[in-house]
């Protein structure tokens, strides 16, 4: 049987609440759940560009303790608590939270995360995540890894050969720098998502506009494919759904 490779890359994933730091899963990561076609999946939660940030870790596994996973996590300090290769290839669901994209990608590659993670989606384990944690996947994008004023990572795993713009609706610098490398040539045909939504992937090709919430589809938050055409980016909306050749 064939194996599908998949990668959800998002800029949601989890809802806040109406009681101080409590977060509950939202739609694109029940669908990752649902993807990994488990009965009870184990998930790995993927701290690093937050650096194993303690707080943000004990919110995630409280938000998913209701959802039937078993969930473990890969933390880099002060040093890796778990073997990579071997807490990838055994999860059904990695979720890689936000954060530092440029120190998440270095940090992976001192340890071998990238290759775990690499050997991981070939294998069939459903790759997903937030920001840092949705460009990480891709050739790179737009980041505040280095501060207030955003410039292009261009080091990303690579694992899908595109782009990718995250918060594109929500943060102002996003979606200009993103249209203008990507008219430059500095990075390659790139997908955006707005808060909230997430795109999938299957093997390398970009299958559906995923929501954690209701939305609406005419003018509510979307997903974009960019595109250079004579030295120009354009920019189509992708709406929730199925995306269409």
């Amino acid at each position: 049987m064939t194996t599908t490779r998949r990668i959800l890359a998002t800029s949601g994933g989890f809802l806040a609440t109406d009681r101080w730091g409590v977060m509950s899963p939202g739609g694109l990561v029940l669908e990752a759940l649902r993807l990994s076609g488990a009965d009870r999946p184990r998930v790995c939660l993927v701290m690093t560009a937050s650096g194993d940030d303690a707080s943000y870790l004990a919110r995630s596994y409280a938000a998913l303790a209701s959802l039937g996973c078993d969930v473990d996590h890969l933390a880099l300090f002060t040093m890796p608590n778990r073997d990579p290769e071997a807490v990838l290839a055994s999860s059904d669901v990695v979720w890689v939270g936000g954060g530092s994209v440029a120190n998440l990608l270095a940090l992976w590659r001192l340890h071998g995360v990238d290759t775990a993670m690499r050997a991981a989606w070939e294998s069939g384990t459903v790759l997903a995540g937030v920001s840092a944690g949705s460009i990480c996947w891709h050739v790179g994008g737009p980041t505040d890894s280095f501060g207030p004023q955003l410039r292009i990572v261009q080091d990303g795993l690579a694992l899908l050969p595109y782009g990718n713009g995250v918060h594109y609706d929500s943060e102002e610098q996003r979606r200009p720098l993103l249209q203008r490398t990507v008219a430059e040539g500095i990075l390659p045909t790139s997908y955006a998502t707005d808060d909230r939504i997430g795109i999938l992937y299957e093997g390398i090709e970009p299958v559906a506009v995923l929501a954690d919430t209701d939305v609406d589809p005419v003018d509510g938050p979307a997903a974009y494919r960019i595109e250079a055409v004579g030295g120009r980016a354009v920019e189509t909306r992708l709406p929730v759904g199925v995306i269409r050749a």
